[in-house]
């Protein structure tokens, strides 16, 4: 059988000038700061996965969903590959509340320019393509 990367969504949710970061608290890139997102289910749409994913990770509804670039994470020391569709997406409804406590301590807004460190590496690749989600016609 031949290996493949897994694919998944990077939400970048946007509200008042600022998108939503949790920080991760176990298994791959525990510690580091990381958009909603996860892994794209069978027959599922990348909107549809992205939406799920935020309201799964973070109780809160997204709106005006659309496809941005793509990451690719190569990380050979931890025996990872994957691939991250980005998304952007507008805040919609709820609070950020900590709905997987087994993955995420906190949920907290940051602006762009004050992104806390150390990002988790598909956002991080993501914050390397010199990408402002909150300009660039990504509204």
């Amino acid at each position: 059988m031949t290996k493949r990367p897994p694919v998944g969504t990077g939400v970048i949710v946007k509200k008042d000038n600022k998108i939503l970061l949790g920080k991760r608290n176990e298994g791959w890139g525990a510690g580091t700061w990381s958009l909603p997102g996860g892994h794209l289910e069978m027959y599922e749409t990348v909107a549809e996965c992205g939406a799920r994913e935020t309201k799964e990770e973070t109780n809160i509804d997204i709106t005006n969903i659309k496809p941005g670039p793509f990451v690719e994470n190569i990380h050979p020391e931890d025996n990872k590959h994957t691939i991250t569709l980005i998304l952007f997406a507008d805040y919609k409804s709820g609070e950020p509340k900590v709905m997987e406590p087994h993955k995420f301590d906190k949920w907290e807004w940051f602006a762009w320019d004050k992104l806390p460190i150390p990002l988790y590496l598909p956002t991080k690749n993501f914050v390397d393509l010199k990408v402002n989600p909150l300009q660039n016609g990504f509204r």
